[in-house]
């Protein structure tokens, strides 16, 4: 009689994990197409010799799914961004993630920076709001 307890308990076990294992595997097949247009979101190299005084608005719509939806305000002074500031965004990402993402862009005064660990994703999207506003600082 234990034994057929046992047994009944490992299939139970088996179930939830396979469960579980199917969800993980269906949420990455269907958030892969996102991933694959945010690792392949190129930067340009902005020339930043060449930015016109002023404030900008840039804006990144966040790729296929809008998740990475972000929109930023760029302060140029004498030719060089001197401060960016987060207007709108999607993700839940903390001033610590920005300051340190754009404290990056505005001590180096380009947009080819290292990118914040566990969230390149998210880094290259709001770069890339970043190369937009800076796009009508050339114009």
């Amino acid at each position: 009689m234990k034994r057929k307890g046992k047994s009944k308990m490992l299939i139970g076990v088996i179930v939830v994990v396979s469960v579980v294992v199917a969800g993980l595997g269906g949420g990455l097949l269907f958030t892969a197409g996102e991933r694959r247009e945010a690792k392949n979101l190129p930067i340009k190299a902005v020339n930043f010799k060449q930015l016109n005084d002023g404030t900008y608005i840039g804006e990144y719509e966040g790729g296929m799914y809008k998740w990475r939806a972000n929109k930023v305000q760029v302060t140029v002074s004498s030719s060089k961004v001197t401060d960016i500031r987060i207007l709108e965004h999607k993700e839940k990402q903390t001033s610590e993630f920005t300051d340190k993402l754009y404290g990056r862009v505005i001590q180096s005064q380009s947009l080819q920076v290292d990118t914040i660990s566990g969230a390149t994703l998210t880094s290259k999207a709001y770069l890339k709001a970043i190369e937009n506003a800076l796009d009508q600082a050339q114009e």
